[in-house]
């Protein structure tokens, strides 16, 4: 089939409205929300998991490659077409529109279609007092709860660990070339052809009874016990953890996901936040150890920041802080994807930055006052480390207790208790820190080479979390951000080199230090196109995906069709 055929039959199942082949229209989705940027015969935007399944067919039966695309929040590149050196014809398929949400068991559980973002599950769950299970830094931008299964996302919520379901819904082309459907979402009753069981469970045409309770997990059940064993030789949570590969979760694309039933939490009576400050790592270790092995309540949150990134964000992450703090998380994932769009405009217009946005914002967030409370800058000030802990009903009596009469009577440690507003705006300035170092290479281009993000997770026993690195190294480097999620021992490192840095090179001297010390990466943000996947993640997508169809080149592999006929491979 020509490529014209095939665009026409794409048409003819989706309308010419979306179906975009111009590449100044599809820039935007060919491209990834930091970096990255790849080829395209065709973006697809369907309606419905029918016309998702025709799509499929048409594209597999043409011998393309597919790329699944939901919000494009990922930050490894792994949710677009990475550069034009493919064997076959590349087709994105944007799934946003797909977003219905069923809740079953009053709640308790949720189908989620693949379109659902965590911002709408949170809106949807209030109605019911419950709470979704992933909350993200994404998730104020669109992030959406298939996105974050197959990518076993992480966050900053202490007791649930990584994003996981072993009930799911998805299609996956066998090793013979066929695209089959695969129904493991633990439903039955729902079809016997492909397209009657994806109606079904878009139109949440399911009998209550025919729900089957068994032993599949549709949470991690096991990390409560997990992330309190501080003694451990291994990371709490890691994206090429094996314990939590399994179909759907952990995916990253490999399947094209329809649908995922997941686990939905309760809402806490009461919470309290807690600010805390010290200058010895030490001492912040034994407040880990303490509280993860000894508390009868774990943390909600344990939110890290180092005094260096809070400096930063303060000034290089207003505007994202007025923004969520005027605005209101609301109308923040269409702002982003407005933004995003306007940038993809201004890079085909001569002379004019595509940063302009980002110039413009920073510039004018000068005019606003002061945005941080009174005495979380005191405590900028006082001590190095800072940790944002979030406690629940039982646990913040328990807190209070060991910061006043435990923590406190320490040479140099110190907490106050936040009022809503301290509260509110401590988890602001978290949120606003992971794009501050990015807003300063966009502000200082001329004097910054490049920005390296890494994604680490530390063993459970580490006790030597602040980095140390060798001068081959500092002699570039402008500065070093950390900040991340404390008591999963899951750090966010952001590194701003001087012009003329070789980064690539420096980026592989600093994963074999991490690796010599026990170190996973990336731990949430998953492999994309930046990271070698190791040698059970490569099993794991070979498994799902023996042709290389589905958004192949990911974890730096081969983006060659495999088991194809023309040579047995």
């Amino acid at each position: 089939m020509s490529n014209q055929a095939l665009i026409q039959t794409f048409i003819n199942i989706v309308g010419q409205d979306h179906v975009l082949t111009d590449n100044k229209k599809t820039e935007y989705y060919r491209s990834g929300f930091r970096s990255g940027k790849g080829k395209a015969l065709a973006v697809l935007f369907p309606g419905s998991l029918v016309e998702q399944w025709r799509l499929l067919q048409a594209a597999v039966e043409a011998n393309c490659i597919v790329i699944m695309q939901a919000a494009k929040t990922g930050l490894t590149e792994g949710s677009a077409p990475s550069g034009d050196d493919y064997d076959r014809e590349v087709v994105v398929i944007n799934i946003m529109r797909i977003n219905s949400l069923h809740l079953i068991e009053n709640g308790k559980q949720i189908i989620s279609l693949p379109g659902v973002s965590l911002h709408q599950l949170e809106k949807k769950l209030k109605s019911v007092n419950r709470a979704p299970h992933s909350v993200i830094g994404s998730s104020s931008i669109g992030a959406t709860v298939v996105g974050g299964i197959a990518n076993n996302s992480g966050g900053a919520l202490v007791k649930r660990g990584p994003a996981y379901t072993e009930l799911a819904l998805f299609g996956q082309v066998t090793k013979e070339g066929k695209l089959e459907l695969v129904n493991h979402l633990g439903i039955e009753g729902l079809g016997e052809t492909p397209e009657e069981i994806l109606t079904n469970v878009e139109q949440g045409n399911f009998d209550p009874s025919k729900i089957i309770h068994s032993d599949a997990m549709a949470s991690d059940k096991e990390y409560e016990a997990r992330v309190r064993d501080v003694d451990a030789e291994t990371p709490s949570r890691f994206n090429a953890d094996s314990r939590r590969l399994f179909e759907a979760s952990g995916c990253a694309g490999k399947l094209a996901v329809f649908a995922v039933r997941v686990d939905t939490n309760p809402v806490a009576e009461k919470e309290q936040l807690f600010y805390i400050g010290c200058s010895d790592p030490a001492k912040m270790t034994m407040l880990r150890r303490d509280m993860l092995s000894g508390f009868k309540h774990l943390p909600e949150m344990g939110e890290y920041m180092h005094r260096d990134i809070f400096n930063l964000a303060e000034t290089y992450g207003k505007d994202v802080f007025l923004s969520i703090h005027h605005l209101g998380t609301d109308k923040l994932p269409k702002f982003f994807a407005l933004k995003a769009k306007v940038e993809s405009i201004l890079k085909r217009i001569p002379f004019v930055s595509k940063d302009l946005p980002d110039i413009t914002l920073y510039w004018l967030t000068k005019l606003f006052p002061q945005h941080l409370p009174k005495r979380m800058l005191e405590f900028r000030d006082k001590y190095e480390h800072h940790l944002i802990l979030k406690m629940s009903d039982g646990g913040i009596d328990e807190a209070k207790e060991y910061l006043e009469n435990v923590w406190s009577k320490q040479d140099g440690c110190e907490y106050f208790v936040c009022d809503a507003d301290e509260g509110k705006k401590a988890l602001l300035h978290r949120f606003a820190a992971a794009g501050a170092a990015i807003r300063y290479e966009t502000i200082h281009s001329n004097e910054v080479e490049d920005i390296l993000a890494l994604d680490i997770a530390l063993r459970r026993n580490d006790i030597d979390w602040v980095e140390q690195l060798p001068e081959e190294i500092t002699k570039d480097l402008v500065m070093g951000l950390y900040y991340g999620h404390f008591m999963c021992h899951v750090f966010h490192q952001d590194y701003i080199f001087r012009k003329g840095a070789d980064t690539k090179k420096i980026k592989q001297k600093m994963l074999e230090l991490l690796t010599q010390k026990g170190a996973k990466y990336p731990a949430e943000h998953n492999v994309g196109h930046l990271y070698e996947a190791e040698k059970q993640l490569q099993e794991f997508y070979h498994s799902l995906d023996p042709t290389n169809t589905f958004n192949p080149g990911i974890g730096k592999m081969s983006k060659y069709k495999r088991n194809c006929s023309c040579c047995g491979g």
